[in-house]
């Protein structure tokens, strides 16, 4: 009987070479990451061939998304096994988009961290770090199976340790004492649902969890969406497993905080919404109000930690964290405007959190001190800079034309079609939400831009590369507001996506699974 079923299972046609797109970058970035470490000590060609593999993943993404937007999902499945057997990779809209979103930041950062690291650039494996980093995030946003998704997180969580501790400060390996922990531990904790699952289902198969998740007990069924919430928001620094976030991401240096808070938290907060809104939908309905009190938590908590903190990269960081729960709320109610809501704002996330950091690492250059209460009238010494860092509040609180505006407005939307308390609670702490991110970024701005600078401040150096710094800051942040102020592109991929996120027989058809396994 094996020997019949076997050459069922097995794939019998070549690859068409186009579909290749959906793994390239991966195999770029992995690539790269190798060559990288050997070249460290061949002095500027290490960045200059980072660069050249970046560029590379950014022209495949860009491919694989106008692909995808053209004929809908599109899938690869490793070795000569079909699906659910096989390693399948798939790409939707949302899918791609992250990806290449995620691409672009990491190529303005390796250009503000040459900026930032001069001569000693590459020499201690940063630019391998980074595209293993990379990796692992594409490879996150790109899988069509559990396991793998496990696989990925654990590459992110291997290179973001190996990049917090860069350098070696005490501060630096606290954060990554505390950062190591928490996401050992949600790591731990995604393994033990993927063990529950597949002992429940038989597959980590996406597609084929769409097909015979029904079936399975409604219980234990929602016990693992349960671990799953608690795992995945322990990565996303959901409230209240978030306190990890702002005790790290200020400890490495500018340019890798901007890196964590524009891809880390990113990567969780999408495995939530593919895990709860595409694969267990009915579980995720049992674990509403869970849901709908973490989203609004998250929502309130963080931006009042903001107001509260001196430091201004921890601050930033608890505006990240008040991002992850607009996220959430479009978790919560997944309807096609909240659904919609959610992946704009996690597009919107990943260039607006990454463009903040690399403000905040100019301030911190500028000024020498990382404290709001040392700092103060850079308005004078550095107006572009002071603009950007208002525009980049201004979208992070979701105040129009910016680019934060859009999603928040589609999420409230889906608040104020929802029928109940649910919906109007969700309103309430999203306008709540952009309030105190408003009185949050004010207070940032006024402290360090408006007010006297205080006597005893000392100029840090500027040093040689503060001009390519200042480039790539303002290069991300004119796409942000760009992004902003026409927003048609995102609506229309959006409009896509969604879709398929709600109804995923699209998806499921591409992975080869819609007539059921082989």
């Amino acid at each position: 009987m094996v020997e019949q079923a076997l050459p069922i299972a097995m794939i019998d046609a070549v690859t068409a070479a186009a579909d290749w797109v959906v793994v390239l970058p991966l195999v770029l970035c992995l690539i790269g990451a190798a060559a990288t470490l050997m070249l460290r000590r061949a002095g500027a060609l290490t960045f200059v061939f980072s660069l050249l593999i970046l560029a590379g993943v950014i022209a495949c993404e860009v491919s694989l998304l106008l692909r995808v937007v053209d004929a809908g999902p599109l899938s690869m499945t490793m070795g000569k096994w079909l699906p659910p057997f096989g390693i399948s990779f798939a790409a939707d809209v949302f899918g791609a988009g992250f990806a290449l979103a995620a691409a672009v930041v990491t190529l303005v950062v390796v250009i503000y961290a040459k900026g930032e690291r001069g001569a000693e650039d590459g020499r201690d494996g940063f630019h391998a770090m980074v595209l293993l980093l990379l990796a692992g995030v594409t490879g996150s946003f790109l899988t069509g199976d559990l396991f793998n998704l496990y696989v990925w997180f654990e590459v992110m969580l291997i290179a973001s340790f190996g990049l917090i501790v860069l350098g070696g400060s005490p501060s630096q390996l606290d954060g990554a004492v505390k950062y190591g922990f928490l996401n050992f531990l949600a790591t731990t904790l995604f393994l033990m649902a993927l063990g529950l699952l597949y002992g429940l289902l038989g597959t980590l198969n996406m597609a084929d969890i769409l097909r015979v998740a029904p079936a399975a007990n409604p219980a234990a069924m929602a016990g693992v969406a349960a671990l799953l919430l608690l795992a995945f928001g322990m990565k996303a620094a959901a409230f209240p497993v978030n306190a990890w976030l702002p005790a790290a991401y200020h400890t490495p240096p500018a340019a890798i905080s901007a890196l964590f808070a524009g891809l880390l938290t990113k990567v969780g907060v999408y495995a939530l919404l593919r895990a709860l809104v595409v694969l267990l939908p009915a579980s995720r309905d049992l674990l509403e109000p869970v849901l709908i009190s973490v989203a609004v938590l998250t929502l309130l908590v963080a931006p009042l930690g903001a107001i509260a903190e001196t430091n201004l990269r921890r601050a930033i960081g608890f505006l990240v964290i008040g991002g992850i729960g607009s996220v959430l709320a479009g978790i919560a109610i997944p309807s096609l405007a909240g659904v919609s809501g959610a992946g704009l704002y996690v597009f919107h996330a990943i260039l607006t959190m990454t463009a903040l950091y690399l403000v905040a690492g100019l301030i911190e250059r500028q000024t020498g001190q990382f404290d709001t209460r040392r700092m103060g009238g850079l308005y004078a010494a550095g107006a572009p800079v002071s603009i950007a860092f208002l525009v980049l509040i201004l979208a992070t609180a979701g105040v129009p034309p910016f680019l934060g505006f859009w999603p928040k407005l589609l999420l409230l939307q889906a608040g104020l079609a929802e029928n109940g308390w649910i919906g109007g609670l969700v309103t309430v702490a999203l306008v709540v939400n952009a309030v105190l991110t408003l009185i949050a970024g004010s207070r940032l701005w006024a402290h360090i831009f408006w007010r006297s600078a205080p006597a005893e401040l000392a100029p840090g150096q500027l040093g040689t590369g503060h001009l390519l710094r200042i480039a790539a800051t303002g290069a991300l942040v004119v796409l942000v507001v760009a992004a902003g102020l026409w927003p048609n592109g995102m609506f229309e991929a959006v409009r896509l996506g969604a879709p398929d996120l709600l109804d995923p027989a699209r998806y499921v058809a591409a992975i080869g699974l819609a007539g059921g396994t082989p």
